[in-house]
């Protein structure tokens, strides 16, 4: 019995091989975003908007299969295929544009999940969560304060959080083959 739950386990298991090769385009991805920031960037935004494009598609084709919810699924639909148009036609442009939603996006959810435990954290007095929610609304604070700052700065933050996951994701895949 033992055995089998064993065999199980290893079964779904992702291979080792595939953990080695997501770690190596994580490194690439990283030294890209660190030493060509520019071009890296308009290359990972043209796949976005590939992406909308193609996720648009299929949501309106999506309508026709399942119809519930049609009008909300043809509305997502219609703005995937725009937005996915959009950044397609103007890589520059949408550079920017893409770049600074993430960071106001960010900035929003940093101040609304501060504030969130700041009221959490005083209604329990628990001042850890009071200390984590001010640091958090001053983060978010700093993020809409400094939009365009924290957008050019958004391609080195991510190239180098994508080395350590390639380097993470390349020692896993050596801890994991057999």
């Amino acid at each position: 019995m033992a055995s089998e739950a064993t065999d199980q386990e290893t079964s779904e298991q992702v291979p080792w091989w595939l953990v080695l090769i997501e770690g190596i385009a994580l490194l690439l991805l990283g030294v890209m975003l660190l030493m060509n920031t520019g071009e890296a960037v308009v290359v990972i935004v043209m796949f976005v908007g590939i992406y909308w494009l193609i996720a648009g598609i299929f949501r309106i084709i999506h309508v026709f299969i399942d119809s519930t919810l049609w009008g909300w699924n043809l509305l997502v639909g219609l703005i995937g295929i725009t937005a996915g148009l959009v950044v397609v036609q103007y890589p520059l442009w949408s550079t920017g544009v893409v770049g600074s939603t993430i960071i106001i996006i960010m900035g929003f959810v940093g101040v609304v999940f501060g504030l969130g435990n700041i009221i959490g954290g005083l209604q329990g007095k628990n001042w850890g969560a009071v200390v984590l929610g001010v640091f958090s609304a001053i983060i978010g604070l700093a993020l809409l304060a400094n939009i365009w700052l924290f957008t050019f700065s958004l391609p080195y933050a991510l190239g180098i959080i994508a080395i350590i996951g390639g380097v993470s994701a390349i020692v896993s895949s050596v801890q994991l083959r057999p």
